[in-house]
């Protein structure tokens, strides 16, 4: 069985990301369904993978990063960061497959991809 992971970069500082709430979520048609919420560890990643085994399924997912309190609180910008919380949604196929879901991210944009 397959699992679902994530790891987030912080650009700007060239670290990892740590102590970043993660929501993940399934998306059905017009509805989501909230599943779990995790934080990153010191090195931008998760002590467990965000789903695996029977919980990951062929279905749409949401991860909704709370990036804002990450530049806010950790990066020293204190007024209102232009990114408060990043969604992407994408999809699992094949629940056999790892699904990784790497972020990069700067105070004001970010880049994601599937990852191995």
């Amino acid at each position: 069985m397959g699992q679902l992971t994530t790891h987030i970069l912080d650009l700007t500082k060239g670290r990892p990301a740590a102590n970043v709430q993660i929501d993940v979520y399934e998306a059905y048609e017009e509805s989501i369904t909230f599943l779990k919420s995790s934080v990153t560890n010191s090195d931008g990643r998760l002590d467990a993978p965000l789903l695996a085994g029977p919980a990951l399924h062929k279905a749409t997912y949401e991860l909704h990063v709370h990036i804002g309190d990450f530049f806010k609180y950790a990066n020293g910008f204190p007024d209102s960061p232009f990114l408060d919380i990043i969604t992407i949604r994408f999809n699992i196929a094949n629940v056999d497959e790892n699904y990784h879901v790497p972020l990069l991210v700067s105070p004001f944009g970010y880049q994601v991809y599937r990852g191995s």
